[in-house]
Formats: C-alpha cells, sequence, structure tokens
C-alpha cells in the first residue's frame, strides 16, 4: 500500500491532500442540507442555483464587477498602505533601542484598540467614502507587520552587522542587503498574517454605510431575506480568502526560495 502511494507523482498527492479535506466537507454540506425546510439554512444545491445569477448575471454590470472589484481595490490600497507603514517604522523601532523604548508603550495602547472600534471614529474623520474603509483597513493590517518587522529586525545575528561596518556598508544599502533578507521571513509572516485580518476588516468597513461590495451586498440580502443569496456571499468571501492565500504563498516562495531552501538542507542534514 504504501509503495503505491508512492508511486503517485507528488504534484497528484499535494493536490489530494489539499483538497481532500475542502471536498468532504461540501459533500457533507450537501448531503446534511439536502431536506433542510429551514429559511436561513437552505440546501446546498439551492445555493449553487443561486450563484451564477447572483454574481455573473449582467456582464459588466455583474455583482463581481460592481461589488467583488471595489472590495479588492479597498483591500489592496489598505493592505499596502500596511505594508508601507509597517515595515518603514518596523525597521526604525527594531534598529534603535531608544526609539523602541519611547514608542513600545504607544504601540501596546494602540495594539490592543479592536479596530472595528474604530469604525465610527474614521467615519467622523473621514466621512462615509472608500478613505474611511481604507484606512479602517491600515489600522489593523500594520500591527501584524510592525511588531514582525522590529521582531526580525532585533533577532538580526550581531555578527552580520558588525561585518557591514567593517566593509563600509551603511544606511540604504544595510537595509537593501543585510537588514530586509535576514528580517524577511518574520516580515512575511506579519505580512501573511495581515491579510486575513485586511479581508476581514473589508468586509466590517462595507457594512457601515456603503453602496457597494461584498460586505454590504451580504447584508443586504439579510435584510431582504435573500438567503440562498446571502450564502452566496459568503462562500465568495471564503473563496476570495483561499485565491489570495495561494497568491501570497506563491510569492512568498519566490522571495524566501533561499530560506526554505536553506531550512530544507538542514532538515536533510
Amino acid at each position: 500500500m504504501t509503495g503505491a502511494i508512492q508511486r503517485v507523482p507528488a504534484p497528484l498527492r499535494r493536490a489530494v491532500v489539499a483538497l481532500g479535506l475542502p471536498v468532504l466537507l461540501i459533500l457533507t454540506w450537501w448531503v446534511v442540507s439536502e431536506r433542510s425546510q429551514s429559511l436561513y439554512f437552505p440546501p446546498l444545491r439551492t445555493i449553487v442555483a443561486a450563484f451564477p445569477d447572483t454574481w455573473l448575471d449582467g456582464g459588466t454590470q455583474s455583482r463581481a464587477v460592481r461589488d467583488v472589484l471595489p472590495s479588492l481595490a479597498r483591500l489592496a490600497a489598505g493592505y499596502v498602505g500596511a505594508v508601507v507603514l509597517g515595515v518603514g517604522t518596523g525597521l526604525v523601532i527594531g534598529r534603535f533601542r531608544t526609539v523602541r523604548a519611547v514608542t513600545e508603550p504607544v504601540l501596546e495602547i494602540f495594539r490592543a484598540i479592536p479596530p472595528p472600534v474604530m469604525v465610527p471614529l474614521f467615519v467622523a474623520l473621514a466621512g462615509i467614502d472608500d478613505t474611511m474603509k481604507v484606512l479602517v483597513i491600515v489600522f489593523g493590517c500594520v500591527w501584524p507587520i510592525l511588531l514582525n518587522t522590529v521582531a526580525g529586525v532585533r533577532a538580526i545575528d550581531p555578527v552580520m552587522l558588525e561585518a557591514c561596518r567593517a566593509y563600509g556598508i551603511r544606511g540604504p544599502a544595510r537595509i537593501r542587503a543585510v537588514v530586509l533578507p535576514a528580517a524577511g521571513p518574520q516580515i512575511l509572516t506579519g505580512m501573511r498574517q495581515a491579510l486575513s485580518i485586511g479581508i476581514i476588516l473589508m468586509v466590517i468597513s462595507e457594512m457601515f454605510a456603503a453602496s457597494n461590495g461584498l460586505g454590504f451586498t451580504v447584508v443586504q440580502f439579510q435584510r431582504t431575506f435573500a438567503l440562498p443569496q446571502m450564502w452566496t456571499g459568503i462562500i465568495v468571501l471564503g473563496l476570495l480568502g483561499v485565491v489570495l492565500s495561494m497568491l501570497f504563498r506563491l510569492g512568498e516562495n519566490r522571495v524566501l526560495h533561499w530560506y526554505h531552501g536553506q531550512r530544507r538542507s538542514q532538515r536533510s542534514g
């Protein structure tokens, strides 16, 4: 049996491992909900049947264009802003002990504030347009990126920094050649955590005074008791999270190929 499994091509084995549990859960959902008469938990076949008309009907005027694309644009703007702010600030705080001592108490206070609580404040400061939604995403996403960047910079081997001084590598050259590669694994860990937080905050921010977006659409379906359509929106959000996670993993493997290769060689050794 083990030999037969080992003869299966590695890509196929990985696909089976990755898709096995999701497929099992979908089949279980389909069977369990097949005879459901509940308004709030319709059969999965009803949800699947409602999906094309809900999201794809209308071409360029479909909800996939009117709601998904604006949500992705807000998520991208907020996420990129959080990466720039978190990595830039984290490099300074992690590098200079005095800056870290001064800012650490303030950072702990702001980090403890749940981002959804800030929505009314951002509405008062920035109005109800896209700026408010982007600010909410930035506020929630910046903390894991910032804290992981600080931890990554602090964990850099002092010998590497001393070697930079000895060879006269300073300023941006040192950051580009030594600091970012050494702290890169932890920075990307923070970015991965921030991505899932950003999707959550994208939805929450669109539930407040919005006219489009995934969060707005799901709430509208719920308020009008279009429950199968509401479930399709939840499925779209789940699929969006999976796709973004896969794209991030591909980018991470490309950026940190040297790191993963080093880890594999250490394990094999």
